[in-house]
């Protein structure tokens, strides 16, 4: 049976004024006690400050809509660093070219940690989205809704110094060398803005199945690239592991069909067993319009 409801915003891709963009609702977002116990910095009171001080640079955010920059420590400096040059090697060797020209055309390099003002600066020219800080891991629908703004909710703190190489849950780190430069390409952008008007549009039942298309694309996708598979989600370019595992041979590779992906479950705490491959950026962004369409009774 199909929606019999319309959408109050047309299904396409459109830019957002600043002063189109709605207020910040409150939104439920995960404190360092709400996590799992075996998160690294869980029983580091120094870090839990640190964290919880930074969380509060977001909230300002949220208050006066302007992005505050944070001065990283040496130590943040240092964990940046360890995760970026481990895998500047794995990106030219598996990283889609696309986002290797991406991430030096906004300067992210193993030198600093990039301040999100910055790289929202650069967003806003090239393909009109934003960045906006948040203070940790929010529900699907709420972080999915954005993106139908054309706005990527971010976290700005790092992950606990003893595990450079893992984190339960998003930090700088994964978002700015993961998602961010992804972002300046204007098929990738308008994907993810239909994501975002799906979530705004979809059913309990369609909210789960955009959870798994954003997983096997935005943080796991793989895409054909003159006859070569690559890696362009950021769950991938973010880690080592994830990144070495997904070309280790021991991972299947399907076509992307898209009736598939929002019918596959998948295990976060796991290394992923398998992966779909998208053709282009503008097929991906033209299949997620039909099936975003079909959320108002539009034929996919």
């Amino acid at each position: 049976m199909k929606p019999s409801f319309t959408a109050s915003f047309p299904i396409e891709n459109f830019h957002v004024r600043d002063e189109e963009l709605p207020e910040f609702t409150d939104m439920n977002f995960e404190h360092i006690d709400q996590l799992e116990l075996d998160h690294p910095g869980a029983n580091d009171p120094e870090y839990r400050k640190r964290r919880d001080y930074i969380a509060s640079l977001a909230r300002k955010y949220r208050e006066t809509g302007e992005i505050t920059d944070v001065e990283y420590t040496p130590r943040e400096q240092r964990v940046w660093r360890y995760v970026v040059e481990e895998l500047d090697e794995l990106h030219q060797k598996y990283a889609s070219s696309f986002y290797l020209e991406a991430k030096k055309n906004l300067g992210i390099t193993s030198e600093r940690i990039p301040q999100l003002s910055e790289m929202n600066r650069q967003l806003k020219a090239l393909t009109g989205f934003r960045l906006a800080p948040i203070e940790g891991l929010v529900e699907t629908r709420a972080f999915l809704s954005w993106l139908s703004y054309r706005v990527m909710l971010c976290t700005q703190y790092v992950r606990h110094h003893s595990h450079p190489a893992y984190t339960p849950e998003p930090d700088i780190i994964h978002e700015a060398i993961g998602h961010i430069p992804m972002f300046t390409n204007p098929d990738f952008a308008d994907f993810s803005q239909f994501i975002g008007h799906g979530a705004r549009l979809a059913t309990d039942k369609q909210i789960e199945e955009l959870g798994r298309l954003y997983w096997f694309t935005v943080e796991f996708g793989l895409v054909e690239e003159n006859g070569k598979v690559k890696a362009y989600g950021a769950g991938l370019l973010s880690s080592f592991g994830e990144l070495e595992h997904a070309f280790s041979g021991k991972v299947q590779w399907r076509p992307f069909n898209l009736e598939e992906v929002i019918n596959t479950p998948y295990n976060y705490s796991d290394m992923q067993p398998l992966l779909f491959v998208i053709p282009s950026y503008n097929e991906l962004k033209k299949q997620t319009k039909k099936y975003i369409e079909s959320f108002i009774g539009l034929p996919a």
